[in-house]
This record gives structure tokens, C-alpha cells and sequence, in this order.
């Protein structure tokens, strides 16, 4: 995919429409993790460097065009206003910032309040959205799209409003896509994908299609269940999406017919109910009717990371188990620390799995790359075409 770069473009005086990913965990109004922030300033400094001043849109969580307190990004602009060292000017409604925008000196920024309490950036009418994204246009001179978390909604601060300004991809979603790219097409190896989190129809797409690139496929989280069930093993109360076995079947076989290695866990941590209580580990056969799985066992965890460490390509996406509870954390930090082991290519893809190895005390430099859109990045790995980067090809 050939994006157009921002570094081709002359700015100098022009009011840039910055879009970002900025969608950050904030807690009783503090941000827990500015990952996402940290990853949008690189684009930011560059605009600052070639004399633009620019207006920031983006959203937090899902406020479905309802004004919520608690969804502001008022926390994000004062995080901002620190890491770059410099004033970062806050509106706070999108239909009212022309005056504000229109002010802007270069090396000045300006925060529009979360984009997402507008109705018409996410309706499901592309004229409402067309007319959102008319009005946007009007508070700047030039688009950048550096919202890699947001590239695969067909949102008008994503996609609509690119098509009406010169444009550019920034420079995180182009880094993001090079490093997905060479997970597609030219990976080194042998390449394993460690796949995680709650549900199997979440990842059964990227699961098919990356079945037939990769050496290892390593399977955890509340979708193993299903994997478990589709070999004839009960689950008791653990996670289960009855109506994807016979898929998850179909991948079962698949990956033998291509001598892929599929790893499912051998032991079970397990609880009587979703709650951070004392552990007790059985062997996957011995889960019982009224108990539930909530991480891989101390043997599965060895067993995952011995497999990863002697791999030169790694993806990541998706906890082992509950790492927000700390009886419950180990498979997910096993698997962390195998990858900062590998020598070769390792890509944390996003969402939750950015945020347990920050929580877990690891570092982003430990690792080859973090990707900041676990969604957008499944669906990249999937081949489907994102409305947000096929507008800045």
C-alpha cells in the first residue's frame, strides 16, 4: 500500500487537521496509560518543524453523541501540554472552534473536545457524515491521518474529511503499516502468531488467514475454551461460543493439512467465578462443571514461551488469561517476556495486550514494535481494506 507522506509536503503557515489516536484509559479523571499520546508526538513535532499550527480531532471510549463528563479530553490536553512543553488551547464543541482554529499561530495546537459526542462522525448515513466532515474542513488547510486505531471506521473525522482537504498519512500509520506488511508478506522465519482475549469470533478471520502464513499459531484467553470444546474436552463455566466449534474445527484441521504448530495450553488456572480469588490448577481435562478457566497453567506458560523464543517473527495480540487480576497474570506475562527474548521481529498488536505488558512493569523499548490499533490491526492482518488508509493512498 503506497500512502501519501507527509514529509513530501510543504506546510510552512498552514493550519493542519491532526488526526490522532488519543483514545487513552482514563480512571476518576487520570489517565492510566498515555501510550497512545506518546505515539502521536513524532507527527506532531514534525508539523511544529515545518512551521504549521494545528487543530487536534479526536474521540475517547464511546459516548454514541451524548456529551458524557467522564469521556472528556480535557485530561489528554493537559498530558499534552506536558509532554510537548507548550500550551495545548482546548474547544469544547466542534461546531463552535472556527474562531479559536482561525487564531492559531504556527507551533500552536489546538484540542477539539471528543469528536464522538457529535452524533454525525459515526451515523451510519454518509450524508450526515459528509456534512460533519464539510463543516471540520473549514479549520485548517491540510488533513493528516495518524489514527491507526481508528483507520478501519468509516468515521468522518477518518475518512470523509480526508477527502475533502490535500492530505497525508502521518507518521505512525506509516510506520504501522510497513510493520504490517512485513508480517504479511515478508516475515522471517519461523513466524508465530500468539492470539489471546475473550472471544473466538473476534479473531476467527485473522485467524484463517494468517493459518496459512505462519509456522505456530499459539492460542490463550477466553477463546481457548472454544479450541478445547472443538477437540471434545468440557469447559464448566469457562467462556464458550458454542456456534463457532465447527469452525474452530475447520481450523483445527487445517492447520494439520499445513504442518502448522498449534499450541493449546495442557493446564488451567481456575476459579469457581470471575473474581481475583486464590487459584487452583488442573489439567484441561480435569476442569470442573461449576469452576471456569481464567489463565493458562504454569506448564502451558513454559511450554508457550519455550516455543516462542526460538521463532524470528512474532504477533501478538490478546492476554493469556484475566492479567487484570493478579492471581491470574502469569501466562500473559510468560508470553511477554519470551518476546523480549526473541531475536528478531516482535509486534505487540494493541488494546489490551499494549496495556498488560505496561501494567505487568514491562517497557515499549523491550519490544520490537507496539502497535496502538488492536482492531485496526486485525482487521489489516485479515486483508480487508481500511476506509481510513485507502483515503491516503
Amino acid at each position: 500500500m503506497k500512502l501519501r507522506h507527509l514529509a513530501e509536503f510543504e506546510l510552512q503557515g498552514k493550519r493542519v487537521i491532526l488526526r490522532p489516536d488519543l483514545n487513552v484509559p482514563i480512571k476518576d479523571g487520570e489517565i492510566t496509560d498515555d501510550g497512545r499520546i506518546r505515539a502521536s508526538l513524532p507527527t506532531l513535532r514534525l508539523l511544529f518543524d515545518k512551521g504549521a499550527s494545528v487543530v487536534l480531532l479526536a474521540h475517547l471510549g464511546r459516548p454514541k453523541g451524548e456529551r458524557k463528563p467522564e469521556l472528556s479530553l480535557e485530561p489528554v490536553a493537559h498530558r499534552l501540554s506536558k509532554l510537548i512543553d507548550r500550551k495545548v488551547g482546548f474547544a469544547t464543541d466542534a461546531h463552535n472552534a472556527k474562531e479559536a482554529a482561525s487564531a492559531l499561530q504556527p507551533g500552536e495546537v489546538l484540542l477539539i473536545e471528543n469528536i464522538r459526542y457529535e452524533a454525525a462522525e459515526t451515523s451510519k448515513e454518509s450524508t450526515e457524515r459528509e456534512a460533519f466532515a464539510e463543516q471540520l474542513a473549514r479549520y485548517g488547510d491540510f488533513y493528516v491521518g495518524d489514527g491507526f486505531g481508528a483507520v478501519h471506521r468509516k468515521h468522518a473525522s477518518v475518512y470523509e474529511l480526508a477527502k475533502r482537504l490535500p492530505h497525508a498519512a502521518g507518521l505512525l500509520v506509516d510506520e504501522e503499516v510497513k510493520v504490517l506488511e512485513t508480517l504479511l508478506q515478508s516475515p522471517e522465519r519461523p513466524f508465530a502468531v500468539v492470539l489471546g482475549g475473550a472471544k473466538v469470533s473476534d479473531k476467527i478471520a485473522v485467524i484463517k488467514n494468517l493459518l496459512e502464513r505462519v509456522d505456530l499459531l499459539i492460542i490463550g484467553g477466553g477463546m481457548l475454551f472454544t479450541f478445547l470444546a472443538a477437540e471434545g474436552m468440557t469447559v464448566g463455566k469457562s467462556l464458550l461460543e458454542s456456534d463457532q466449534i465447527e469452525t474452530v474445527r475447520e481450523v483445527l484441521s487445517r492447520a494439520k493439512e499445513r504442518g502448522v504448530k498449534l499450541l493449546l495450553p495442557t493446564d488451567l488456572l481456575v476459579a469457581p467465578e470471575f473474581k481475583d480469588l486464590p487459584p487452583k490448577r488442573v489439567l484441561i481435562s480435569e476442569i470442573g462443571a461449576e469452576e471456569m478457566g481464567l489463565d493458562i497453567g504454569p506448564d502451558s506458560a513454559q511450554r508457550y514461551a519455550d516455543a516462542l523464543r526460538g521463532c524470528k517473527t512474532v504477533f501478538w495480540n490478546g492476554p493469556m488469561g484475566v492479567f487484570e487480576f493478579s492471581n491470574y497474570q502469569n501466562g500473559t506475562r510468560a508470553v511477554a517476556e519470551a518476546l523480549t527474548e526473541v531475536e528478531g521481529l516482535t509486534v505487540v498488536g494493541g488494546g489490551d495486550s499494549a496495556a498488560a505488558i505496561r501494567a505487568l512493569g514491562f517497557k515499549d523499548e523491550q519490544f520490537g514494535y507496539i502497535s496502538t490499533g488492536g482492531g485496526a490491526s486485525l482487521e489489516y492482518l485479515e486483508g480487508k481494506e481500511l476506509p481510513g488508509l485507502v483515503v491516503l493512498t
